[in-house]
């Protein structure tokens, strides 16, 4: 099984993503915020499962897309993955 390690920015992205929803409802920002975690958790035995973010050219940085968000992660190795980032899929990423 691989280890999913959440990088500090991802943990930022999630809890601004779940600050800017929460001015509506906390309710379903933490139902966002939950269900965007658990979406990595088939990683955990799936890691190619995500498709290759053309905007890297990176066979190691992929993406998995829950919704309207697009979550970026790196295979380090055949135990280890490292998520990202999470971005709206509205956003340009550079």
């Amino acid at each position: 099984m691989v280890e999913i390690i959440w990088t500090s920015l991802a943990k930022k992205d999630l809890k601004q993503i779940h600050k800017f929803i929460s001015y509506d409802s906390v309710f379903y920002a933490n139902r966002l915020v939950l269900k965007l975690i658990s979406h990595v958790d088939i990683l955990e035995h799936l890691p190619k499962t995500g498709k290759m973010v053309p905007e890297t050219n990176d066979e190691t940085i992929r993406e998995l897309v829950h919704g309207n968000y697009r979550i970026f992660y790196k295979i380090i190795d055949t135990d280890t993955i490292h998520v990202l980032r999470v971005y709206r899929s509205s956003m340009n990423i550079k």
